[in-house]
C-alpha cells in the first residue's frame, strides 16, 4: 500500500493539473479566435462580461454546483468549459497511469496540446501555427533528453507526416480547384509524426480516417444530409488517434512498471 502511495499522488496530480489546463483551453478556444485576451486581466462571465471570483473557478465542481448557469447573470455556461475539463482531467490520468513520470509528464504535455488543437479545429476549422510549433518543439526536446522514440525516427516522421499531407492538399486543389484540406492539418501530422516516429503514422491515419467515417456515418444516421462537399475537421480524429496510439505504445512499453 505504501508503494502505491507514489503512484496515487501522480495520478491526482494529472488529474488536478489536467483540469485545471483543461478551463484554460475552454477559455482559449472561446476567446482566442475573436481576438479577446486569455492570458491578461481578470476571468470574466462569457455572457456578460463581470468578474468572476476565485470560488467560482474550481474546474468541474463550480459547474456542476451553479448546475451549469453564471452567478452573475443566471446565463448557461458554455457547456465546452466542463468539456475540456473533464478531458484535461481524464489526460492526466490515463498518462500517469500509462508511464512512469518522466515519460507521463510528456506525453501528458502531448495529450493537452491535442486537446486544445482539437477544439479549436471542431469550433472554428482552425490549427495555430502558435499550438502546432510548441507541439514539434516538445517532441523534439523529448527525443533529445532520450524519451520516447528515437530522434532519427522523429525526424523522419515529422517529414513523412507533413509531406504526405501537404502533397493531399495540393494534389486536391489540382484536381478540384479549390481547396480541400487546410494547411494546418499537414502541420498537426507532421508534429504527431515528430512524437510518435515515422512507423506510427500509418496506424494513426488509419484510426483517424476510420473515426471520421464512423462520426459522418454517426451524423447521417441523426439525420443531417452529408456530401462530399460536407466539410468537417479532421484535426480532432487525428489528434484523438494519435493520443490513443501514444497511451498503447506507453502502457506496453512501461507494463512491467505497474506490477
Amino acid at each position: 500500500m505504501i508503494e502505491a502511495l507514489p503512484s496515487v499522488l501522480l495520478v491526482t496530480f494529472g488529474a488536478v493539473l489536467g483540469a485545471a489546463l483543461g478551463s484554460f483551453t475552454a477559455t482559449l478556444v472561446i476567446r482566442w479566435p475573436a481576438g479577446r485576451s486569455v492570458a491578461k486581466g481578470r476571468s470574466a462571465c462569457d455572457g456578460c462580461g463581470a468578474s468572476i471570483p476565485a470560488y467560482d473557478l474550481v474546474p468541474l465542481a463550480s459547474f456542476a454546483l451553479r448546475l451549469g448557469k453564471a452567478r452573475c447573470c443566471g446565463v448557461p455556461i458554455d457547456m465546452l468549459h466542463p468539456i475540456a475539463e473533464l478531458a484535461g482531467a481524464a489526460i492526466g490520468v490515463i498518462a500517469f497511469l500509462a508511464a512512469p513520470p518522466i515519460e507521463a509528464s510528456a506525453g501528458a504535455g502531448f495529450g493537452w496540446l491535442l486537446l486544445a488543437l482539437a477544439l479549436l479545429d471542431i469550433r472554428h476549422f482552425w490549427l495555430p501555427n502558435r499550438l502546432t510549433l510548441p507541439l514539434a518543439i516538445l517532441a523534439l526536446m523529448s527525443g533529445l533528453a532520450g524519451v520516447g522514440p528515437h530522434i532519427v525516427d522523429r525526424l523522419i516522421g515529422g517529414a513523412i507526416g507533413y509531406a504526405l499531407f501537404a502533397a493531399i492538399r495540393y494534389g486536391y486543389r489540382w484536381l478540384r480547384g479549390r481547396e480541400g484540406m487546410g494547411g494546418g492539418d499537414a502541420k498537426l501530422f507532421g508534429a504527431i509524426g515528430l512524437w510518435l516516429g515515422w512507423y506510427m503514422l500509418p496506424i494513426v491515419l488509419l484510426g483517424a480516417t476510420l473515426a471520421g467515417l464512423a462520426f459522418a456515418v454517426a451524423l447521417t444516421a441523426a439525420g443531417k444530409s452529408m456530401s462530399r462537399d460536407t466539410r468537417l475537421p479532421f484535426g480532432p480524429f487525428l489528434a484523438l488517434s494519435a493520443w490513443l496510439v501514444w497511451v498503447a505504445v506507453a502502457w506496453n512499453q512501461s507494463a512491467p512498471h505497474l506490477v
